[in-house]
């Protein structure tokens, strides 16, 4: 089983996208700073996630978050702190 994640970032609402088979672990390595992308913009904080069966449909799903329909779709569902 596989996460598709989007984390906020606390300090300017940046949205990220990823996937992975431990979510708790993968948050923890964000805000602990061991992900060069998003040390800079921590902390973060889980604003959605989905299940999805394999790596490749994990794949998928974030490459679709990533898209501009997929941030049009996630902008309706999450609602940024202003």
């Amino acid at each position: 089983m596989y996460v598709v994640y989007v984390i906020q970032s606390e300090r300017d609402k940046r949205l990220y996208k990823g996937f992975t088979n431990d979510l708790e672990k993968r948050i923890k390595e964000h805000n602990s700073k061991k992900t060069a992308s998003t040390k800079a913009y921590t902390p973060w904080v889980l604003v959605y996630f989905e299940e999805v069966t394999d790596r490749t449909a994990a794949r998928e799903r974030e490459k679709y978050l990533k898209s501009g329909i997929g941030r049009e779709y996630l902008k309706k569902i999450i609602k940024k702190a202003p």
